[in-house]
């Protein structure tokens, strides 16, 4: 099993930066690749960002790539999303996942942290 809780959300206007943070534990070995995911108000969720645990490899939506950077702590068994250049099209609840093989979904997910921008 793997836990995995969010911090670093908030409220910011347009324009300005925000950088989310999920510490995973538990069986964190087991981990090949975490992402963050979101889900707007009347929106179905949606990806964002992946990174593996292994390697270099990241992988972006087109709408944020050049403004969402995400990185890993493997020694402190976190990743993170800094966010720039935030617009109010942004805002949304942002979620933490995991999973242990690739290509498969996402089997553990955080609780969720909120992030609004306005305008």
């Amino acid at each position: 099993q793997v836990q995995l809780v969010e911090s670093g959300g908030g409220v910011v206007q347009a324009g300005g930066s925000l950088r989310l943070s999920c510490a995973a534990s538990g069986h964190t070995f087991s981990i090949n690749d975490m992402a963050w995911f979101r889900q707007a108000p009347g929106k179905e969720r949606a990806f964002v960002a992946r990174i593996y645990s292994k390697g270099s490899s990241t992988y972006y939506a087109d709408s944020v790539k050049g403004r969402f950077t995400i990185s890993r702590d493997n020694a402190k068994n976190t990743v993170n999303l800094q966010m720039n250049s935030l617009k109010p099209e942004d805002t949304a609840v942002y979620y933490c996942a995991a999973r242990t093989t690739v290509g498969v979904q996402y089997a553990y997910w955080g609780q969720g942290t909120q992030v609004t921008v306005s305008s």
